[in-house]
């Protein structure tokens, strides 16, 4: 009989889940849903809401295909791993019905909130006890349903994070993580618990906030209900839960001190780990707990977010040509431009407030347009470029912190199929890069198959994890790409 392992990732553009042999580490089959991005709400300007509701109905069908194609059979399933889109807020009534739809990463609405606090708190205190502004996190927006829709916030039985929430459908337990805790601004790393400083200066009831489990360990078990709608067995464990930036790095097999990470889909990001709790004085990169992390071995993910990413690639399809165009060709149109796109330079900001612009709304701008000269080919290049630039903008912050930028670990997936991109990358940071046939809900299998025994340590969950490809900076055109970003700097500066 075949020990199966179900990794899902819960993102703001889809849902995966991936069926894993945890004998021979490799995928089984996966699906992925919906099959054109989810719906985000923006009831008003800077806004991003989901309703919960929607991601536990393509959980479900997801699983429906994994069982079907991958043609479980009764006792195969071992274990179930989640990874979800971070900084989500989820309020549930005692009944455990979702009581407004869930404020979502990219929302910009609670920064005033965030900063205000950090005023308040000083950052004498915010940054040795939560290593990051309050800010536009969890806490924040749990702080703004508080204040505008108070009705609303007197049902609020729990809080949750998005992983959280589909734990519950699939147990009926409410928990959480100190991963999730850190995220979400609710952990003191110096008391190594609940930051009730916070939470008493925002007038937030600490029983709102579930009870803490390790990111591996068994988190309950699913039920008879979600069993028969899922069609799989109950009773089988949960085993694993991580938000999405610190289990991409897991899913790389980045666990270590100065082991680094990166992803560019939606949102791209650099997550790196460190075994000191570092922290950017402006808060422009943000450190929270890795998977890995204990009071006696702490280890800590230092992650870059830059929210503007593919979703700005994705941007130029539908402008340019939707289902007439494939990002393959629009990847070999961009290269028929030279490097710097013939002085055109794309910030990509514009899907909400950026971390590393501290929290302002920057927006999108395309600079330095010459309609005698400038044509498609130019704005896509532009794009990629403007990507690549933004995140050198946010390593460089990285680097003064103390972290050691010189191989970075990435799935061969999104933006990293752009040879291109690639190229950009690796000149303008002068870092290796490194693609392995992995993502999330690959990554979820695994720490699944961690936090149920079935694997005694990384090196064993990771025997399957296969490296597909290494770049390293091309001498010849690292100075053109310097270039480019010196120039990508100064239009930057122009538009603050």
């Amino acid at each position: 009989m075949r020990r199966l392992l179900i990794g899902y990732d819960i993102g703001s553009s889809s849902v995966k889940a991936t069926l894993l042999n945890a004998d021979s580490g490799k995928v089984v089959t996966s699906e992925g849903l919906p099959k054109v991005e989810m719906a985000i709400s923006a009831p008003q300007k800077d806004w991003a809401e989901q309703d919960p509701e929607m991601w536990w109905k393509y959980i479900i069908e997801t699983t429906k295909a994994i069982v079907k194609n991958g043609n479980i059979q009764k006792g195969e399933l071992k274990a179930i791993g989640i990874s979800y889109q971070m900084h989500g807020l989820v309020c549930v009534d005692k009944n455990h019905e979702v009581i407004r739809p869930s404020i979502i990463w990219c929302d910009s609405r609670a920064v005033e909130i965030g900063n205000k606090a950090f005023k308040d708190l000083g950052e004498n205190y915010c940054l040795p006890h939560l290593l990051n502004s309050p800010g536009n996190f969890t806490a924040s927006k749990l702080k703004w349903v508080k204040e505008n829709e108070p009705d609303k916030y007197a049902k609020i039985h729990k809080i949750m994070l998005p992983g959280d929430y589909i734990a519950m459908k699939l147990t009926g337990e409410i928990l959480t993580s100190e991963t999730g805790l850190s995220e979400g601004i609710f952990w003191d790393f110096k008391s190594n618990g609940l930051s009730t400083k916070l939470l008493d200066y925002y007038g937030i009831d600490k029983s709102m906030v579930a009870e803490v489990v390790p990111s591996f360990s068994v988190q309950g078990s699913v039920n008879d209900e979600a069993a028969k709608i899922l069609g799989i067995d109950s009773g089988i464990p949960i085993t694993y839960r991580a938000g999405d930036q610190p289990n991409n790095a897991f899913s790389l097999n980045v666990l270590e001190d100065g082991e680094l990470a990166t992803t560019a889909g939606t949102s791209g990001t650099v997550y790196g780990v460190s075994t000191q709790a570092v922290f950017d004085q402006k808060s422009r990169v943000n450190t929270f707990v890795h998977v890995n992390h204990s009071k006696e071995n702490p280890h800590y993910g230092v992650l870059l977010c830059v929210n503007g990413t593919g979703i700005l690639n994705s941007w130029l399809k539908r402008l340019i040509g939707g289902e007439n165009i494939s990002y393959p060709e629009m990847n070999h149109l961009a290269a028929e431009v030279p490097i710097g796109s013939d002085g055109l330079k794309f910030i990509p900001f514009g899907n909400g407030v950026e971390r590393i612009m501290e929290n302002k709304a920057v927006d999108a701008h395309l600079s330095g347009l010459n309609l005698l000269k400038h044509d498609k080919r130019h704005v896509l290049r532009a794009g990629q470029e403007g990507i690549v630039s933004a995140l050198t903008y946010g390593f460089q912050i990285m680097k003064d912190m103390g972290l050691n930028l010189k191989t970075v670990k990435a799935g061969n997936a999104n933006m990293f199929l752009s040879p291109l991109f690639r190229e950009a990358f690796v000149n303008m940071n002068k870092v290796t890069l490194e693609l392995y046939d992995t993502d999330g809900a690959q990554g979820a299998a695994r720490g699944a198959g961690i936090g149920a025994g079935i694997y005694s340590n990384a090196k064993e969950a990771f025997a399957g994890l296969e490296k597909m490809a290494s770049f390293e900076p091309d001498a010849s055109l690292v100075s053109a790409y310097k270039e480019v970003y010196q120039s990508w700097l100064k239009a930057l500066s122009s538009v603050q």
